[in-house]
């Protein structure tokens, strides 16, 4: 045997020898016998960075941190989780089900230990067990014969590597593993930060004040988790080199056509990242690196037969994340056929009702009047003080973008118009389109999602951006009145979107309104500028339960109904609940929209699943979205002259 075997095998027996004495005094725990693992680890693989750090186990972290390389570089290859000497449950059956299972489902490499017995697990599959010494009395024994496997496990583990990812399912698996994980990481971080006073916490306030009032520490980890995972699978989509890729290159490589994820995934997953989650951002990255994205992209494709392979990613990722918050934040991809249809509906009127001969691709622009600041004359009254800008007239905002379906087929739309003059599609891009699609969305990753589909569809068409010139789709909540004092915010680039996103509500002349918004009878949007816009349709209505009017579907209308009046003129397009068509507590709602628009367009698609109608046929009446409620599309239209009603 070599002598660096035997050095080897003498360190482990030196390791019981340590832990033998802990044990013997009858008042030790799990963490009186870690400093001497730490110790062992670190002798058995030199080239590699043991971590034991106590403030990142109290935010749920494993134990250990096994890495490759020395300092910054390092690269996270393994974990261990430790329990108490004695501790029968190391395959995680009775009372560790609920933790093992997440780190073998988000971890490649882990091991779990009573100090004692080994158990290595490998891509969720349990791989071997190794015990090195048992208890006999007070006191720990070695068990000798055992040793060489022990020492072919570490071994083992040092040569471990990430598994190659090819399939878009497993990466949406292991994605959604790691960021459920880390979403955990962070409560539990934040709720050990009993003053509230760190870096997340700050984070977490910023996120109330600007974009969700009531949004809990649960909620917050979500964004988070997504914002990181999202923004570093952008990241790596924009990657040539991805050998070297890490959560500070990904950083650098996040389109600057999104600023405002560019901001927050430096702020939170780079350059200043808490402590407490590096480990699994690092190992993130790790997975990322390893993960064949021509080949993902490529074959996902394929398998779902979908020309929009992004949208489908997104909703897998979702369903392995957190199949309740898909169901409760109304996350159902709009069918292609729908999107299609609406999308030549509003360029067809356009060009019937509004004399565009160009419908979506239309160039022409208007000169609004605006109110530039207000300011007070102490000899007067208050004074507005004005100027003037030029907009493109067919301004066109998605308020429930999603994952930015709508206006990537508006997009394509254009483009079909637009093939025999590809000469001049590069000047339209930059100068006609890019400032007139508009889109608002409050949840983190279909955001991301949005900007790199975007990205992805306009690549496609052939067009290179010059410059690093943003995509106007911004995070914020649509059924808030823009706010007019961001205020000095503990995040800075929160504050500079909002703020972006607050010139599209307050100035921006949106003449088409186009989308599939929410339906939420419980709705959490209870700001108290939407409810008041929302009182035109409950005006005077003597009914016991007005209840379902404040559906999130009947705000987002209204809010439609607001901006194309407040333009003069426009179209507001929707998909959305068709309870609204004759609902006898709609009745206000209906004749509101009769008295402003001059063009009522509705298609019913029934769909209801309480009501059991059926098709026209006698088959079943199938609904579009995998939902119970009935749906329709509607499509309103406002001109300057008598009211037609179809």
């Amino acid at each position: 045997m070599a002598d660096l075997d035997k050095s080897k095998i003498q360190a482990v027996a030196q390791y019981i020898d340590e832990v033998s004495k802990q044990f013997s005094t009858g008042k030790a725990t799990e963490h009186s016998y870690r400093p001497a693992l730490a110790k062992l680890l670190g002798y058995l693989l030199p080239k590699f960075t043991i971590t034991n750090e106590p403030s990142r186990i109290q935010c749920g972290a494993p134990d250990y941190i096994i890495a490759k390389g020395k300092g910054a570089t390092s690269i996270p290859v393994a974990f261990v989780e430790a329990k108490d000497i004695g501790d029968r449950d190391l395959d995680g059956n009775r009372q560790h089900k609920e933790q093992f299972n997440r780190y073998k489902n988000s971890l490649d490499h882990i091991l779990f230990t009573d100090y004692l017995d080994f158990h290595l697990y490998e891509n969720s599959e349990f791989i071997n067990s190794i015990r090195i010494a048992e208890i006999r009395g007070n006191k720990i024994a070695v068990l000798d014969a055992n040793i060489p496997m022990f020492l072919e496990m570490v071994a083992h583990l040092a040569e471990s590597m990430p598994q190659k990812i090819t399939s878009s399912t497993k990466l949406a698996q292991m994605m959604a593993a790691k960021a459920r994980l880390l979403a955990e990481v962070i409560e539990k971080t934040l709720e050990t930060d009993s003053e509230k006073t760190g870096e997340l916490a700050g984070q977490w306030k910023s996120f109330q004040k600007v974009l969700i009032h009531d949004l809990t520490e649960r909620q917050f980890a979500d964004i988070y988790a997504q914002t990181i995972c999202y923004g570093m699978f952008a990241a790596r989509l924009h990657d040539d080199t991805p050998d070297t890729f890490s959560r500070e290159e990904a950083a650098a490589l996040i389109p600057k056509t999104n600023p405002f994820l560019r901001k927050v995934f430096q702020n939170v997953a780079a350059f200043d990242v808490d402590t407490s989650i590096a480990w699994i951002v690092d190992d993130l990255a790790e997975t990322f690196r390893v993960t064949d994205m021509l080949k993902v992209m490529k074959n996902f494709g394929k398998a779902t037969g979908q020309a929009d392979p992004m949208i489908h990613f997104y909703e897998d990722f979702l369903r392995y994340y957190d199949p309740k918050q898909k169901k409760a934040c109304g996350v159902y991809y709009t069918p292609e056929p729908v999107v299609h249809f609406i999308v030549n509906a509003v360029d067809e009127i356009l060009k019937s009702s509004f004399n565009l001969s160009d419908g979506l691709a239309d160039t022409s622009k208007v000169t609004v009047r605006q109110t530039s600041n207000l300011y007070t004359d102490n000899r007067t009254k208050d004074h507005k003080k004005y100027e003037t800008r030029e907009y493109h007239k067919v301004q066109i905002l998605d308020p429930a973008t999603g994952t930015g379906t709508f206006l990537a087929e508006v997009v394509r739309k254009i483009y079909s118009g637009m093939e025999n003059q590809k000469g001049a599609w590069q000047n339209y891009v930059e100068e006609h389109l890019l400032p007139r699609l508009n889109g608002f969305e409050f949840m983190m990753a279909p955001y991301a999602v949005a900007h790199l589909k975007l990205d992805m569809v306009l690549a496609q068409t052939g067009y290179r951006a010059k410059q690093d010139k943003r995509l106007r789709i911004f995070l914020t909540n649509s059924l808030e009145e823009c706010d007019h004092d961001t205020g000095t915010l503990f995040a800075q680039w929160l504050a500079q979107e909002a703020s972006e996103a607050n010139l599209v509500k307050r100035d921006t002349p949106v003449m088409v309104m186009i989308g599939n918004p929410p339906y939420s009878v419980s709705s959490s949007n209870k700001s108290a500028w939407i409810q008041e816009l929302s009182e035109t349709y409950k005006k005077n209505l003597n009914e016991r339960n007005i209840q379902p009017l404040s559906d999130d579907y009947i705000k987002f209308i209204r809010l439609g109904h607001y901006y194309v009046e407040k333009n003069g003129e426009g179209i507001l397009a929707y998909i959305s609940n068709n309870s609204f068509i004759d609902g006898i507590i709609h009745r206000q709602m209906r004749k509101a929209l009769m008295e402003t628009f001059d063009e009522i367009y509705i298609l019913d698609l029934h769909g209801n699943y309480r009501k059991q109608e059926t098709a026209l046929d006698g088959g079943k009446d199938e609904n579009v979205f995998d939902i119970m409620q009935g749906v329709s599309i509607n499509i309103f239209v406002k001109k300057k002259q008598g009211v037609i009603l179809y």
